[in-house]
């Protein structure tokens, strides 16, 4: 870490920036040494812009359901730079994209299991999941649409990348205070990925959200509705044939 850097951010900030307690941050600091604040005259620990991005990275990875121990490791096996990976930019990110579609369309589970893991220890999840697997599937929809692959190409990449976003999905936890909700794809309706990303930052900011899916009939879903008594109901549309009956679901 380069201390050549001005410390800008007390602990207050950084504590409110990042949504972290001033006393775990203190551990992390005592016990990791991974970061090492500045100080001004008066004693107080000041933080660069460099840390904040180190915190930021060991806080993803925390959320994603690492320990804070075995983030650390992870950042320094990595010998990790946060320069050097945002001055890749959007090359890293497409060949990221290009080979994990490579290994699922060759069946190479474990090939892409380890990009994909690759992918997570360097970005947020948000830049894999809108940047590398959003256009991993789109292309793969592109290409069983133009019969360039199979149905179960599309099915077995599909269902990969969809396991990987419900492990994450699931490691998040619920909100008490906050409302239910209930989500589904229109009837007929069987492009899942929007809703599904839509899901994925609902749960993240502590929603309970249940999430249906596709195929599900219409009078199931008012089923579900009459049951689970949700405050907010979403329903996905891609597909303008499937308008009609998504919008009469709606109002019943």
């Amino acid at each position: 870490m380069s201390q050549n850097e001005t410390g800008k951010y007390n602990i207050k900030a950084i504590s409110k920036m990042l949504g972290i307690q001033p006393g775990t941050l203190r551990a992390w600091e005592r016990r990791y040494h991974i970061i090492e604040p500045v100080r001004n005259q008066a004693g107080h620990r000041l933080y660069t812009e460099e840390h904040v991005g180190t915190l930021r990275w060991l806080i993803d990875k925390v959320e994603k359901g690492f320990t804070i121990g075995q983030a650390v490791d992870l950042f320094e096996k990595e010998d990790f730079q946060l320069d050097s990976v945002e001055g890749k930019g959007n090359g890293q990110v497409e060949e990221f994209s290009i080979k994990i579609r490579e290994a699922l369309l060759s069946f190479n589970e474990s090939e892409a299991q380890a990009l994909a893991d690759r992918a997570f220890s360097i970005f947020s999840i948000e830049k894999v999941l809108m940047e590398i697997f959003t256009p991993l599937l789109i292309k793969v929809g592109d290409l069983w649409e133009r019969n360039s692959i199979t149905a179960a190409h599309e099915h077995f990449a599909s269902n990969f990348i969809k396991m990987k976003m419900g492990n994450i999905f699931q490691s998040y936890r619920v909100d008490a205070y906050l409302p239910k909700v209930l989500v589904v794809c229109a009837p007929d309706e069987r492009h899942e990925l929007g809703l599904l990303t839509f899901t994925f930052f609902l749960r993240r900011k502590g929603f309970d959200v249940i999430y249906l899916g596709t195929g599900v009939p219409g009078r199931d879903i008012l089923t579900v509705v009459n049951q689970v008594q949700p405050k907010l109901f979403f329903i996905s549309c891609t597909m303008v044939k499937n308008l009609e009956g998504a919008f009469k679901w709606s109002r019943q």
